[in-house]
């Protein structure tokens, strides 16, 4: 005979039975439209059955609280109003703190509590956030979907979470869009605008590829006829399978002069292209990878676009590569490759370079968005690492994306390079212009005060000229003497970022680093900050390097020291604006 537990009411909303064996029962007897569930980080992952009038709807792993409640999650129940729901627990223990702990609510309170929340980078209201997904452009909204964990702010449970923005900048979230199934959780992919209904599903068309992660990975596509707020599963998914375990994000595009799409994804360390004439059956067209760039870890999350040179009437193919681990400072990175394309086959014009996309630690699974405006290459990327994702010290939510950049090409000698630039909507946060003048840096320069009301959210433009110093550096810090320092090293040619000073870093000893990029000779130099609650985003002559690493200071960083090493240079101009929504 189980154990029965009834919570502490009058007349209780629930009751909880106990089947031993850490599994239990709780029969919900009056509904409302969101069961809370209380979740304690550190305890081990629980197993829920969603059961309604007999029928499992819905598997999730779930970290109930045993000893303490961290937060709450919701568990949506509305579309059960009228019918008996009953949750089945495995692996939790009887004398667990959740089976008190339990509410039933009609409301979910998403008002931020997080003080490293960022003011104008996107992130999920709560639960946990990676991989930007599906990113396409109609009607005048961008939408982004995203790897989301709706019932936790640690990876898992894998959902598509939805947002929309028309200007890049301010996001309306909107509810879930693809959630798990019967053939696995959700995991990344793409989307289409079917303009000529080459698929059937109608003219117009949403339509999102994604990974449907079961005991094997296989590719699935649902399409939306109402702007991307619903969606449909296609009834014949899978629609491509393999027998190589790693075999996921699929991203898929038009390719004008075959007349096809082409789907490109990543399968162990190479990326497979497909062809297809109506976006449901493929035809595998070549492999790419083998010999080309960085190994250190999985391949994942490609973008195969093809992008102008600055300067020229040319353009060419750019294969963006996602990888984790083998960073160029550990743990996952994005990489790139340039080249040609012909609707079946890329081919690397350096394959013996490996390139990197960014140069700071926390820019990864990187792609652009789909029929973006007057051909634009907007890319956006996930704002972390897998070295301490799971770690960073927020709760309410985890993780950020980066700011939109736009993606172009340049030659450097005789090499091509990607560039990225910050997306000019980001001008339109911007506040009034500080022009802190120009000045000659001999040892140190210093300003005592960033902005006189400084939040934490600012965007810094510097130009340098260089007279003889060896050194070109300067130090972002507050009255913690928590610091940010930044420096040109001209004898190697590269730009560094050390955050091993930055505030809090103890949660994770892979967080403290020194990143670098590598930097073009010269006297002059110009370099472009966007500070965040909790980031850095670094863009040196106008994108062609940039470097994005998180800090967590515990007060905003309002002072810069400047310093030279070996000699002298001037700033010439030094402007600092508040970035405002």
């Amino acid at each position: 005979m189980g154990i029965f537990f009834s919570c502490k009411a009058a007349n209780p909303p629930y009751t909880v039975k106990h089947l031993g064996d850490g599994q239990s029962i709780v029969q919900v007897d009056q509904p409302k439209k969101y069961m809370l569930l209380p979740i304690e980080e550190t305890s081990g992952e629980s197993r829920l059955f969603v059961i309604v009038d007999n029928d499992v709807v819905q598997t999730l792993h779930v970290r109930l609280a045993v000893t303490k409640t961290d937060y709450y999650v919701p568990l949506d129940l509305s579309a059960y109003s009228d019918k008996h729901v009953a949750l089945n627990f495995h692996h939790i223990a009887d004398d667990a703190l959740c089976w008190t702990e339990l509410k039933l609510s009609d409301e979910f309170d998403t008002s931020n509590r997080e003080t490293f929340r960022p003011a104008y980078h996107f992130s999920p209201l709560y639960g946990w956030m990676n991989d930007p997904n599906g990113m396409v452009y109609k009607d005048g909204e961008y939408h982004l979907f995203y790897q989301h964990n709706p019932y936790g702010s640690m990876w898992g449970n894998m959902h598509w979470g939805h947002a929309i923005s028309r200007d890049l900048i301010n996001w309306e979230h909107l509810p879930v869009a693809i959630a798990p199934d019967g053939l696995g959780t959700i995991f990344s992919g793409s989307a289409v605008v079917d303009k000529d209904n080459t698929s059937g599903f109608g003219a117009g068309a949403i339509v999102a590829f994604y990974t449907s992660a079961g005991e094997r990975q296989t590719q699935s596509l649902a399409y939306s006829l109402d702007n991307g707020r619903t969606f449909k599963k296609y009834e014949r998914n899978p629609i491509l399978t393999s027998t190589v375990r790693d075999f996921r994000d699929p991203k898929v595009f038009w390719h004008e002069q075959t007349g096809k799409w082409i789907l490109i994804l990543a399968a162990g360390q190479e990326m497979q292209i497909y062809s297809s004439a109506n976006l449901k059956d493929w035809t595998m067209e070549s492999r790419f990878g083998e010999g080309h760039g960085a190994h250190g870890g999985v391949w994942e999350c490609p973008d195969l676009i093809e992008l102008p040179i600055e300067g020229t009437e040319l353009k060419k193919w750019v294969l963006i590569c996602n990888l984790n681990p083998g960073g160029p400072f550990g743990g996952s990175a994005t990489q790139y490759f340039v080249g040609t394309f012909d609707g079946k086959t890329f081919v690397n014009e350096s394959p013996t370079a490996t390139k990197w996309m960014d140069w700071g630690r926390d820019h990864y699974a990187t792609v652009t968005w789909s029929n973006a405006p007057d051909n634009r290459s907007i890319a956006i990327a996930w704002m972390s690492n897998w070295d301490y994702a799971n770690d960073v010290p927020t709760q309410q939510f985890r993780a950020a994306n980066s700011i939109p950049r736009d993606l172009s090409l340049y030659t450097y000698n005789g090499e091509t390079y990607l560039k990225s630039s910050p997306s000019p909507e980001m001008l339109a946060l911007r506040g009034k212009a500080q022009k802190k003048g120009s000045f000659k840096v001999d040892r140190t320069y210093n300003l005592d005060k960033v902005l006189a009301d400084n939040t934490g959210t600012y965007e810094i433009e510097m130009e340098i000229t260089n007279r003889d110093a060896e050194i070109i550096g300067f130090q972002l810090f507050n009255t913690k003497g928590e610091e940010i320092d930044c420096y040109y090293n001209l004898a190697e040619g590269k730009f560094f970022m050390d955050r091993t000073k930055s505030g809090i870093v103890s949660f994770s000893d892979k967080f403290p680093s020194i990143t670098a990029a590598p930097i073009e000779k010269g006297k002059n130099f110009k370099l472009r900050l966007f500070i965040d609650k909790a980031s850095v985003e670094a863009f040196g002559e106008d994108g062609r390097f940039a470097m994005t690493n998180l800090v967590f200071p515990t007060e905003p960083y309002n002072r810069i020291s400047f310093y030279a090493k070996g000699g002298t240079y001037n700033v010439t101009s030094l402007v600092v604006y508040s970035l405002i929504q």
